[in-house]
């Protein structure tokens, strides 16, 4: 079993398709399914499903691909503890929530500091950009918090007030059983926070409209389609032009933290260590 089969498995693995991961790693697709091939006799086990549309893990292919997951991050890191340099340089996978405004902020900072890093960003929901980070592929990710997990170091960026946004100057409670409500995907951290605060109402929401894009909700709240929940710095542009209104929360509702996690055994490189630094040093610019 080669370093490079392991590699391969993941990347189909990661496609669905023998085709997808050739395209991506430059092999004839022949060459893919050979290699697979040979990985499944050297286990005595089909580690795939084929089927019309692709490919799947099978169930020995899912315990498989965790091991080659922890394999391929400790090469990694065995990579960057001997190549890792004073001067911060390299690849930084980072995710984020769609609504952390101080972003392009701090990322201008950092890469005018640091400009042989070269950072890969990576947009998604809360609970999706924490799996991620657990599974090392991502080497960090700003998202919603509080969070409490072992394996996982986290850092204050920022806090701020979520604002109810609507079409119409004024809004009651009663208004979410008549009208629909545009959220996030499941795992949203601003969604998490607008279904608790329904619940200790005791108000059941007329229905629930998911987007995957802030900028969609928001323009559909000012259409009239709906009612949304977002942090006051992503809406204040539509609401200084009249398009929509803000209202207050609950307090033991209103605020919600940004915060950046990473992953407590992954090797500390120089890139992200600055990259904390930054982190640091706008935090307390803020707070200022």
């Amino acid at each position: 079993m080669e370093l490079r089969d392991l590699q391969i498995f993941k990347c189909v693995a990661h496609h669905k398709s023998i085709t997808g991961a050739a395209k991506e790693l430059n092999y004839v697709q022949s060459n893919v399914t050979a290699r697979i091939k040979q990985l499944e006799n050297e286990l005595k086990t089909p580690l795939f499903n084929r089927h019309k549309k692709g490919v799947s893990l099978s169930p020995e292919g899912r315990k498989m691909i965790e091991y080659v997951n922890k394999i391929l991050k400790d090469v990694e890191e065995l990579e960057q503890v001997f190549l890792d340099t004073e001067i911060p340089s390299g690849i930084l996978k980072i995710g984020t929530v769609e609504t952390v405004m101080i972003l392009p902020t701090i990322i201008a900072s950092y890469y005018k500091k640091y400009p042989n890093v070269d950072l890969s960003l990576q947009a998604g929901l809360t609970e999706e950009l924490i799996k991620k980070v657990m599974n090392h592929e991502l080497d960090g990710a700003f998202i919603s918090g509080p969070l409490k997990h072992s394996i996982l170091e986290q850092y204050d960026v920022y806090t701020e007030k979520l604002t109810l946004v609507t079409s119409n100057k004024t809004f009651n409670i009663e208004d979410f059983s008549t009208t629909p409500i545009l959220v996030f995907n499941q795992g949203c951290g601003y969604r998490s926070r607008l279904e608790q605060w329904l619940k200790d109402e005791g108000v059941l929401p007329n229905r629930m409209m998911e987007f995957n894009i802030l900028e969609t909700i928001l323009n559909s709240v000012a259409l009239g389609l709906g009612i949304t929940v977002v942090p006051e710095s992503a809406v204040m542009h539509l609401a200084a032009q009249g398009k929509v209104y803000c209202h207050p929360l609950p307090e033991k509702d209103s605020c919600i933290s940004t915060i950046f996690i990473r992953h407590k055994d992954a090797y500390l490189t120089n890139s992200m260590r600055s990259l904390l630094k930054t982190i640091v040093e706008h935090k307390n610019m803020s707070m200022s």
